[in-house]
């Protein structure tokens, strides 16, 4: 029976474009639905810091004003979750939205206080997941419907609970992917302590020579692992999984392999942590990726030819996306084109897009089959 409503759920998500007219309910009902499962998530983080929570959000989260956004958070779906019920014929979006807030409130809701627990250093980042995606999505998926490559995509497009669901575990996962990736870089340090002047002069440079610095360096440096996953077989099986994304839009960045996720920042982080820039500058250079892994992924249209030459912008990556034969080992550069035009791998014809995406071989659905592929594929490397 709750598969049965599971699914009904997601067959009214999932309603044709005709369907979600305005004054249909939908609209309503799927607000409701995302600020309900917010306002529990943030509840649940409250109520239990020690298992859910992030230690760098815990002074936002006892803040007055954050509890306030939690009641406004609930109110507001409460009052969505009502009208989505008076519109729309089919109530299932509109019932889950109020069950969930009920069950927000019941929790404590905004005034909610922390509950006793162990604390055996181990957390899940709920809230991190929360944040991550409310912040990145309502940035992005509005600018999608605005100004869309592929029109006709929808918000909930083919394959979207995968993705949803990889964001709900590298954010949940934080701290364990966060301890392996520092590994090589907490080596690094603790067996140069004779670089304290390099440091400290790369340190004192201006602010933004830095964060330049620090975007080529970490560019330069995913170039090369970037292009060995493509080019090693057994590195491919684990990227296939990014690739096998069939559709492109601001969640496709967050299917990532657990094995990569940990390889690509181990790299990444280490120019970054160990010669010596400014905490503001890393810190930057984190807010930056995080948008502009969304950005570079996003359904969005115009060619920007100009630009491209510089900067990387969608379509450049689309390109590496792409399933065409032209489209294989391309654009590997996450930042800059011009790494690419240096070593002979940048491809992006004027005003021309990726008719489809995709890998070759058949790379299984579902995060758990995926998590398995590298290890049971038989396929060769399209590359080859």
């Amino acid at each position: 029976m709750a598969l049965t409503y599971l699914q009904q759920l997601e067959k009214d998500l999932e309603a044709p474009v005709q369907a979600r007219g305005f004054g249909s309910g939908w609209i309503s009902g799927f607000f409701a639905l995302l600020l309900a499962i917010t306002g529990f998530c943030l509840v649940a983080a409250m109520r239990w810091p020690m298992w859910f929570s992030m230690p760098q959000l815990l002074p936002l989260e006892r803040s007055l004003l954050f509890r306030f956004g939690i009641h406004l958070t609930l109110l507001t779906s409460y009052i969505l979750a009502l009208l989505s019920l008076l519109l729309r014929p089919r109530k299932t979006p509109g019932f889950t939205a109020l069950g969930i807030g009920i069950l927000a409130t019941i929790l404590g809701g905004a005034n909610v206080q922390p509950h006793e627990t162990h604390n055996f250093g181990i957390y899940f980042g709920i809230d991190f997941f929360v944040v991550n995606l409310i912040v990145t999505g309502l940035m992005f998926a509005p600018i999608e419907r605005l100004y869309p490559h592929r029109k006709a995509q929808r918000l909930f497009r083919i394959e979207w609970r995968e993705d949803l669901f990889y964001y709900l575990i590298s954010s949940m996962l934080v701290q364990l992917l966060t301890f392996l990736e520092l590994a090589p870089s907490t080596f690094v340090m603790t067996n140069t302590g004779a670089w304290h002047d390099f440091r400290a002069a790369v340190g004192g440079q201006p602010w933004a020579l830095q964060l330049a610095e620090a975007m080529f360096l970490t560019d330069l440096a995913q170039y090369w692992f970037h292009r060995a996953f493509h080019r090693i077989p057994f590195l491919w099986g684990f990227h296939a999984v990014h690739h096998s994304a069939k559709a492109m839009d601001w969640m496709a960045g967050a299917r990532m392999h657990f094995v990569e996720i940990v390889l690509l920042r181990s790299v990444t982080s280490l120019p970054l942590m160990t010669m010596g820039f400014s905490p503001s500058v890393m810190q930057a250079y984190i807010a930056i990726v995080y948008v502009y892994s969304a950005l570079v992924h996003a359904n969005l249209g115009g060619d920007l030819n100009w630009l491209g030459n510089w900067i990387v912008i969608p379509r450049f990556h689309h390109w590496h996306h792409g399933l065409e034969d032209e489209a294989i080992d391309v654009n590997f550069a996450i930042h800059f084109p011009w790494i690419d035009k240096v070593f002979g791998t940048y491809f992006m014809p004027a005003s021309r897009w990726p008719e489809n995406y995709g890998v070759p071989e058949r790379v299984p659905n579902g995060y758990w089959k995926q998590a398995a592929y590298p290890f049971v594929r038989r396929q060769p490397n399209p590359a080859e």
